[in-house]
């Protein structure tokens, strides 16, 4: 299968966003394939969005087969311009385990700190992250609020972009400022 990563740009946002709620749908339910949806779907209208990292991979029909979203974080109103989330990813029920999530992540990690970004949380299975070079977030001094309920400490992963990026950068996680997950 041929593979081109892209930037999501505007005849791909539907069918993106389609991708999205059909695979949190297929692996938990309907619920949270349209939370995931309107997560990404907030994202896009608030400040914190950044369209360069909102990627796509397409297939030779040029049709979606995997997403990752990178846009700005904040922990307690700090580091939004050198800290970025990594949320949502998804990628084809039937084309998993293809490497096309690791794909996207990698490339925008290189997209990202050509930008100037520092570091990349996400939330999700360190079995998923940790070869991508995630590590676990309290030991760098960044833990989830009161609000967040995770099942392991180890669900909230950091990466430092560049050496040090981490570096200074500490603080409690919110997702408060996002109406879908509040």
């Amino acid at each position: 299968m041929e593979r081109t990563i892209k930037t999501c740009s505007e005849p791909y946002k539907i069918k993106a966003l389609d991708l999205v709620e059909e695979v949190f749908t297929e692996h938990e339910n309907e619920r949270e394939g349209k939370l995931v949806r309107r997560l990404a779907e907030e994202i896009r209208a608030k400040r914190f969005y950044v369209p360069e990292l909102e990627l796509i991979m397409v297939d030779e029909r040029d049709e979606v087969v995997g997403y990752a979203m990178f846009s700005r974080f904040h922990l307690e109103g700090r580091y939004e311009n050198e800290l970025l989330l990594l949320s949502p990813v998804a990628v084809k029920t039937e084309l998993q385990r293809k490497h096309i999530s690791m794909e996207l992540i990698e490339h925008g990690f290189i997209r990202a700190a050509s930008m100037g970004f520092k570091a990349v949380l996400v939330e999700g299975d360190p079995n998923n992250y940790r070869a991508r070079g995630f590590t676990t977030a309290a030991d760098h001094g960044i833990h989830a609020g009161p609000n967040i309920r995770l099942p392991h400490i180890d669900c909230l992963m950091a990466r430092e972009l560049t050496p040090g990026g981490l570096e200074g950068i500490h603080g409690t996680l919110d997702y408060g400022f996002y109406e879908a997950l509040s």
